[in-house]
């Protein structure tokens, strides 16, 4: 049995919060409890912790300042820091992620979701060191290189997708859903004389890959809009949009730090054009008809009909033929009317998958059954 104990520092103000923090870690972290920016930079000339809780809103040196000299330092800038904050201003928290957070959460915090974060970020550190030691290690592994880097990257994005649902899992497997349906419509499309030219490039699996990051932007929109048990109100909804635009940002970021730029190209166009509507109503940038991807035009397909299908607190899942006739009551205002033809073509597909992840049969990380699409 592995004793290690992973070491969190805890940094805030307010000895509540101390308190509360270590309670609820203590039991499974060597949990160090700081009340200033300032003990923090002089306790990390002792110890490197393996992830800092940090608060924003400090007297002398604030949560930003704090980041800045963690980041500027080669020992310590590649410490996951988790901002806490009990600000709702979306400006703020995008401010802590610009400057290197990986995330924040909001105060006052739920104890097991505190967990079940922390959690996730040390399995994502865990994982990015694994690749780091693999790459040192490179000319002992030749033979197996491409399937580890395969099988290591796959770990990691899923991980990420994972991060992104957990924090909205009131919409539960929808990332992983979705990645099934559009690889349905991508296979339908290459059988299809009209597209066979347009896409006679794409990597389709890659592209059905690249779908687990379509909702990426999620990770800077506020717990309580994003576990709201009900409708949004105008100034949510306006909010909630904003994952669109942090996407993109954040793959471009990502983009910057790696070669594989054709997966990252691919989820780019995902995220940026999945809420696009054929009419140009949609968002962010209000494209019609043919200015959209096709990705985005497909993925968008997807997107709305597990909406349509999904239980959600505030209402029961449509009928699999209820969803149907909505999607083709927006041909030719929410979608492209060509593509709600290759929909109706593999839409019992659709429907046996929806009844399927319900029930419990499909496995996570289950490679999308595109066979089912002939």
């Amino acid at each position: 049995m592995n004793s290690y104990r992973r070491t969190i520092f805890l940094v805030d103000d307010d000895k509540v919060n101390l308190k509360t923090g270590n309670n609820t870690l203590g039991d499974s972290y060597n949990v160090f409890t700081l009340d200033s920016g300032k003990r923090l930079i002089a306790m990390l000339e002792k110890v490197i912790p393996d992830l800092i809780l940090l608060d924003i809103e400090m007297p002398e040196m604030n949560g930003y300042e704090t980041i800045m000299q963690i980041k500027s330092n080669e020992k310590t800038k590649n410490i996951p820091v988790i901002f806490l904050t009990a600000s709702s201003d979306e400006e703020n928290e995008l401010e802590g992620l610009s400057l290197g957070a990986v995330d924040y959460i909001t105060k006052p915090f739920s104890p097991s979701l505190l967990r079940k974060r922390i959690e996730i970020h040390l399995l994502l550190e865990s994982q990015k060191l694994e690749l780091i030691n693999f790459n040192s290690n490179l000319q002992k592994m030749v033979d197996e290189r491409t399937k580890t880097v395969v099988e290591l990257k796959n770990a990691y994005l899923k991980t990420m997708a994972e991060l992104v649902e957990y924090r909205d899992y009131i919409t539960g497997g929808h990332i992983e859903r979705t990645q099934y349906y559009l690889s349905f419509l991508l296979y339908e499309l290459s059988k299809n004389d009209a597209y066979r030219e347009k896409i006679a490039g794409w990597d389709i699996d890659l592209i059905a890959h690249s779908a687990q990051l379509h909702d990426i932007g999620k990770i800077a929109i506020k717990d309580s809009i994003l576990q709201k048990p009900g409708g949004l109100t105008t100034a949510e909804f306006e909010e909630i949009k904003q994952h669109v635009t942090v996407g993109e940002r954040v793959i471009e970021r990502i983009k910057k730090n790696t070669s594989d730029q054709a997966f990252l190209e691919q989820a780019g166009i995902l995220v940026a054009s999945h809420h696009e509507k054929w009419d140009g109503s949609g968002y962010p940038r209000g494209l019609k008809g043919e200015e959209i991807p096709l990705q985005g035009r497909l993925m968008a397909l997807a997107d709305v009909y597990d909406a349509l299908v999904s239980d959600r607190p505030y209402r029961k899942g449509m009928p699999h033929a209820e969803a149907v006739a909505i999607i083709l009551d927006g041909r030719g205002k929410h979608f492209d009317p060509d593509l709600v033809d290759i929909f109706l073509g593999v839409s019992d597909n659709f429907s046996r998958l929806a009844m399927n992840s319900y029930t419990g049969s499909i496995s996570p990380g289950q490679k999308a059954p595109v066979q089912m699409a002939g």
